[in-house]
């Protein structure tokens, strides 16, 4: 039997999951470590932690499995995109990473714009400037912090600099480097001209691959630490939602996946390249050789639920406690009561601001048409609702690009939550299915080492032989519901223009 590995690098976590050559998980490993905030809108962490983790991780899996070395033929890295990582002559990390949730760029994205062009940079990197991705945060460094910069040989993202780790190689894939607003996205290669026009030198960069493509082998002391074979190869890998699409066999036209974790992302494969010139979701190159991917994110999806319950759904959790059951089994049964519409109360899901379709940091979250005759049920559905509507708006903007989705899949928190998914699939009016498997991003870049191992032939074989449906969490939309809820989704569609300007009056007070 042949094996394989798919670390997963996460903000909070590193797992580390060993699959046999059917998908199968063997062992898993996971550590956590600290995010920092030195100051508000900051968000870093130490890249030697993500070093640690990995190799802590993958020490333990090839132990507790008791597999063969020589029979671990693969190892794909999954990764947090857009943080910067920055490394010396000799390798050393110079400073911690400025990670992909920090917020302290936006001078540096006004100074992109500038150089490059609102319109020419969408052309080039298929987004607009934006606070979360690299190329603000090497400005950034090179402005407040010279005397890094001028140490700095070699900048990497996150997963990429565990593969140096690993293998001694710099390298980055596809994927993951479309986050960094450097990659010409419709190419697939470093854009010589955005690199001249932000004076960053392209030799600090690292060679791109493709996902599945072999990107080196196991160093022998790291194979000494670890228990894994010199022989075993490293491939591309990719950034974490494009690895969470292969793990759940979204690698085809006509396919996507809705993810329902703190925020939200609908995103779909596509063959041909296809970006929106008004920047409102992200095009990104996709783990599938020659393909891309279009997604579109809502920055407070699943975190509405959570912030109702913790702010506003005391009842249900000690009720709960009274009937030795979960809090999600009463929120559910009350929704499952409550109309569509809850009774004509409507949410926006705006607590952090928006990224997709509105791309507003002052907006802000809002309960509509509260009066009261509502109840804690009716707030619970609306909430529910409005995470349903925001991700409709994503897939609208998508069918609006001409991509045309007839496979949704869940996955994520929300995709456990049956109500949830039924939301959906009546919104989107498309049935909405789960993969059996929960690995995600690991099992994604496994399968990418799967193929780089040359256990298959290419990433689409690899997931028809190891991702399956799970035909018990199926929705297929209701049509009298589909209907219904596109009444009230007008409704929420045209509050954000009627508060716009409102919105900015009291970001101003």
């Amino acid at each position: 039997m042949n094996y394989l590995i798919g670390i997963d690098l996460g903000t909070s976590s590193t797992k580390t999951v060993l699959f046999d050559e059917n998908g199968e998980v063997i062992a898993s490993a996971g550590k956590e470590y600290p995010l920092y905030t030195p100051q508000n809108g900051w968000a870093e962490q130490k890249p030697e932690d993500w070093r640690d983790a990995a190799l802590e991780t993958i020490t333990k899996v090839v132990k507790d499995s008791g597999v063969n070395k020589d029979d671990i033929k693969g190892l794909g890295i999954s990764g947090q995109m857009h943080g910067l990582v920055m490394l010396d002559e000799n390798g050393e990390v110079i400073r911690p990473s400025i990670i992909w949730c920090d917020q302290r760029t936006e001078k540096e994205c006004e100074e992109i714009t500038e150089k490059i062009g609102k319109e020419r940079l969408i052309e080039i990197t298929a987004n607009p400037a934006l606070t979360g991705f690299t190329a603000s945060k090497i400005l950034w460094v090179r402005n407040h912090e010279p005397e890094n910069y001028k140490k700095c040989r070699h900048i990497l993202l996150p997963k990429d600099y565990v593969r140096y780790i690993l293998t001694g190689e710099f390298a980055t894939e596809v994927s993951d480097a479309s986050g960094m607003q450097l990659l010409d996205v419709p190419k697939r290669e470093w854009s010589d001209e955005i690199l001249e026009k932000l004076d960053i030198d392209k030799s600090l960069l690292a060679k791109v691959y493709e996902s599945p493509e072999v990107t080196g082998t196991i160093l022998p002391e790291i194979a000494e630490k670890t228990g894994l074979s010199t022989a075993t190869v490293v491939v591309g890998g990719a950034g974490d939602n494009a690895a969470a699409a292969v793990g759940t066999g979204v690698v085809k036209d006509g396919t996507a996946f809705a993810t329902i974790g703190t925020s939200g992302v609908v995103f779909a494969h596509s063959s041909n390249i296809s970006i929106d010139p008004k920047g409102r979701v992200h095009t990104f190159c996709c783990a599938v050789p020659g393909a891309w991917h279009v997604m579109g994110v809502t920055q407070a999806a699943g975190y509405s639920l959570a912030w109702f319950l913790e702010n506003m759904g005391a009842s249900y959790t000690l009720e709960a406690k009274e009937k030795s059951c979960g809090v999600y089994d009463i929120l559910n049964k009350e929704v499952m009561e409550t109309p569509i519409g809850a009774n004509r109360l409507v949410y926006l899901p705006y607590l952090n601001g928006e990224r997709t379709p509105h791309l507003d940091a002052n907006c802000r979250g809002v309960f509509f048409g509260l009066s009261s005759m509502h109840t804690r049920a009716d707030l619970a559905r609306a909430v529910m609702e409005g995470i349903s509507y925001s991700l409709t708006d994503c897939k609208d903007i998508l069918s609006e690009m001409g991509i045309q989705i007839t496979d949704m899949m869940a996955c994520g928190g929300g995709a456990k939550n049956g109500v949830q998914r039924q939301m959906m699939a009546d919104m989107f009016d498309c049935e909405v299915n789960t993969v059996t498997a929960t690995e995600g991003p690991a099992l994604g870049v496994a399968i990418l080492a799967s193929v780089g191992a040359g256990l298959y032939g290419s990433v689409e074989e690899a997931c028809q032989k190891l991702i399956h449906k799970d035909p018990e969490k199926k929705c297929d939309p209701v049509p009298e519901n589909t209907k219904e809820y596109q009444k009230y989704h007008q409704v929420y569609k045209n509050l954000y223009p009627a508060l716009k300007e409102q919105y900015n009056a009291l970001a101003e007070l």
